[in-house]
């Protein structure tokens, strides 16, 4: 674990201020960069030491087998797995001879900078060799969000003393050797040498590589060019062979004087694509990014930044770690998606392997709710990702004797990449997810366009899973039997009320739907029939709930299962996953991660506020957070509730959870549902930003120890800015036309804001009843607020 406040506390940079080699993988997920197309870990310029190489490109993968000790009707067959494709990170510096490896001579300074305003790591240090030469070394990378196949890196020496022979040997490199899988089976499986070479070319100052996968015979192709700038003499040479192109330059260089090189790279991958076809695709991403120019990529890097945050900052005054955490949360989900043009957004985006590279539900109900209101566009493309694997959900479904589509629990391609799992197989709820993401994009940006190209047909596709996963009773109820909610924890259960919830909302929104597009719906074999039984099974819809107690059943029964025994848990036995057998967790009353609570958060319309209290007490004491997804949602509950100090705690374990390494697994790449759920739990939480009813409604209320929080939001073309003191909040809108009206809710109270008229209005005083909310014993929050601040 990177022990608290590894990095120094600053509003817009994530600062190592000394190389610690014991958290090495942890600091190259957090100083990864990607575009959504392109991921480049936060690796070490000369590539060693490291502690795991990776360079990823969006949805390129290889097939593996997925073993079982005995085979059954319906069990995916082979895997997924993302590939480490061709390393063009690499420069490795030699000084009179001796290599630049910070493991030996003297690191004398050493200090690494992720700048979110500009979208560039760099890196500074001062290393003295083992016989004594100095040299001070400057390096910046980028990952271009306006040119989407290309990298780049500034590399700049300097001669201390000297004068000084210097040789940089700037690489691309195939088929890393990676280091050894870890037993932790949430960890991708390391694939040795995946990779075949194809091609190999080599030019004065550059070289390129073709490689294709052996299994899924994806195509891959990376290029370098360089600019090098010496005060003197230098030479320069390329070499090149199967999985390797070298450049190397040489120079001598008087004390003062730099070396400069500026080394661009161009990435894209294919299934269809020839050979050819992909070599000039790269050699022409190196054409426009040199057209550019460093500094034209800087320059530009900036400008896109510039106008992502002026929607989707938020501004924390109270917390200073909150503040610097929810914009490294919202840099890397805005990195996961920016350029993934109709690819995955994947639960570690492409900063690591972990996870084997797979987009989950967390895709849908974390990230893209906060991307749709401040980076819609992203949004819009994962919408056609989803909409691109429907026929291989649809055959999912047939597989599983079921209507519809069956979108798959983890995936890359679209295809169902985990072996049979009853906390997966059974997670249908991931299709009511889809539907949702859907339903609020249209929502907030009004794109109908989309809604009738591809939104109908999701609409409908999920509707019919519902319509054919579930049955009437006797006394007409619906019910949706044999499930898996969120809680990995409670599987193959009877009537999860998330699972219902969500899907009821899904059966309504395809009705509907139906109606505003009557010709389409009728090419999809939609009847009147059809979805009037869509809008009956909803009306129906069951959702258990034990009157003796006065709470909602998470699933059917969920009350009388035996208590797990959380007093004889020894801390180091979670997570509980990895040392328990799932059948004890099944049949006990354990949560691993909000499943009602998350139901109370989307679905809040089917509860009433006495309703949501008793329930978060209740499970609250009975929720372990073995899953990073859990912290964020039992924040925003908190906050409803009337517990705004336990919603901070929250906050600050799901925003912390990777610049802290709360999970232990941050090597692995970061957890972007948690980064998102940073906005979220502010936003929705402190925000109490809602929309279950196609409208904008607030109930913000600050924690004590907030002063301010502010936060802007897009809204059919408007910018929305909502500023939230401890005793008021002000609604102003700012683009659009101006004669532009919002109509939303504050406390329940109408309001009408205008661009010449923000409004402010008072925050009414909370009503806080009964007791405080327990956690189960050892199962506190993780991270508080240090005694000594306020």
């Amino acid at each position: 674990m990177i022990r608290e406040r590894a990095y120094p506390v600053e509003p817009w940079y994530v600062r190592e201020t000394r190389l610690d080699m014991d958290v090495l993988a942890q600091s190259e997920s957090v100083f990864a960069l990607s575009n959504g197309h392109v991921g480049l870990r936060g690796n070490l310029d000369e590539g060693e030491p490291h502690g795991l190489p990776g360079t990823y490109l969006n949805s390129f993968y290889e097939l593996r087998p997925l073993p079982y000790a005995e085979a059954g009707f319906g069990f995916p067959e082979s895997g997924q797995t993302v590939v480490n494709v061709t390393n063009g990170k690499l420069i490795r510096l030699l000084v009179d001879d001796e290599p630049l490896d910070v493991r030996y001579g003297e690191l004398l300074a050493h200090e690494r900078v992720l700048d979110l305003r500009a979208g560039t790591l760099h890196r500074e240090l001062h290393w003295r060799s083992p016989a004594g030469r100095e040299v001070k070394v400057r390096s910046t990378r980028l990952v271009s969000f306006t040119q989407r196949a290309v990298a780049a890196i500034n590399y700049e020496v300097e001669a201390v003393d000297g004068p000084l022979r210097l040789i940089i040997q700037s690489e691309l490199v195939a088929n890393e050797t990676l280091p050894a899988q870890s037993r932790d089976p949430r960890v991708a499986a390391v694939l040795e040498s995946p990779l075949q070479a194809e091609e190999e070319l080599t030019t004065d100052d550059g070289g390129l590589l073709i490689h294709r996968t052996k299994v899924s015979g994806l195509r891959v192709a990376a290029a370098m060019e360089h600019e090098v700038y010496a005060p003197g003499r230098k030479t320069i040479e390329s070499e090149g062979y199967e999985d390797w192109v070298r450049t190397t330059i040489g120079c001598v260089l008087k004390p003062g004087e730099t070396l400069r090189v500026v080394k661009y790279l161009a990435y894209g991958w294919s299934s269809r694509r020839s050979l050819p076809a992909m070599r000039d695709q790269v050699e022409a991403a190196l054409t426009g990014a040199r057209l550019d120019g460093w500094d034209g990529l800087r320059r530009e890097q900036r400008e896109y930044l510039d106008e992502f945050w002026d929607t989707a900052d938020v501004v924390v005054e109270g917390d200073p770690e909150i503040q610097q955490a929810v914009r490294f949360g919202m840099f890397h989900v805005l990195q996961a998606g920016a350029r993934a043009e109709r690819r995955p957004l994947t639960a570690k985006g492409l900063t690591g392997p972990g996870y084997d590279g797979h987009a989950f539900w967390d895709t849908e109900m974390f990230v893209l709710p906060v991307l749709t209101y401040t980076h819609p566009a992203a949004v819009r493309d994962a919408l056609h990702w989803r909409h691109g694997t429907l026929a291989a959900a649809q055959e999912r479904a047939r597989t599983l004797n079921l209507e519809g589509a069956a979108f798959p629990w983890r995936t890359i391609e679209g295809s169902e990449s985990s072996g049979y799992w009853p906390a997966g197989t059974a997670a249908f709820h991931i299709a009511a997810g889809v539907a949702d993401a859907l339903r609020r994009y249209v929502q907030v940006t009004g794109d109908t366009a989309l809604e009738r190209e591809i939104g109908l047909e999701l609409l409908v596709e999920t509707a019919r899973l519902w319509r054919s996963l579930g049955h009437h009773d006797r006394h007409g109820q619906f019910h949706i039997d044999g499930v898996t909610g969120p809680d990995e924890y409670t599987a193959v259960k009877n009537d999860n009320i998330y699972t219902n919830l969500m899907a009821q909302r899904n059966l309504v929104a395809a009705a509907d739907a139906v109606m505003r597009y009557r010709d389409e719906a009728f090419h999809l074999g939609v009847t009147d029939e059809e979805s009037a039984a869509w809008r009956d099974a909803a009306a129906s819809m069951h959702i258990p709930y034990d009157e003796e107690i006065d709470v909602h059943e998470q699933v059917e029964g969920f009350t009388r299962l035996q208590e797990w025994d959380f007093e004889h848990t020894p801390p180091e036995k979670y997570p509980l996953l990895l040392h328990y057998p799932y059948f004890d967790l099944y049949r006990k009353q354990v949560v691993k991660q909000a499943d009602l609570v998350l139901a109370m958060h989307w679905r809040g319309d089917a509860f009433t506020p006495e309703e949501k209290l008793r329930n978060f007490l209740y499970y609250e004491r009975r929720t372990v957070r073995d899953s990073s997804l859990s912290a964020c949602t039992q924040s925003v509950l908190a906050a409803e509730v009337g517990h705004p100090e336990l919603a901070h705690v929250y906050l600050r374990e799901a925003a912390l959870m990777d610049l802290h390494d709360l999970n232990e697994n941050t090597r692995d790449g970061v957890h972007m549902a948690s980064l998102a759920g940073a906005w979220i739990a502010l936003v929705a939480g402190f925000g109490g930003l809602r929309d279950h009813d196609g409208n904008l409604s607030f109930a913000p209320r600050l924690s004590s120890r907030l002063g301010r929080l502010e936060f802007s939001l897009q809204w059919r073309g408007m910018r929305l800015r909502v500023d939230v003191r401890s005793d008021r909040t002000t609604y102003a809108l700012r683009h659009g036309e101006p004669d532009d009206v919002l109509e939303l809710r504050h406390h329940g109270e109408t309001v009408r804001v205008s661009r010449a008229e923000p409004v402010t209005l008072p925050i009414p005083p909370a009503e806080v009843s009964g007791p405080a909310p327990e956690q189960a014993p050892g199962r506190a929050p993780l991270l508080r607020l240090p005694e000594n601040e306020p």
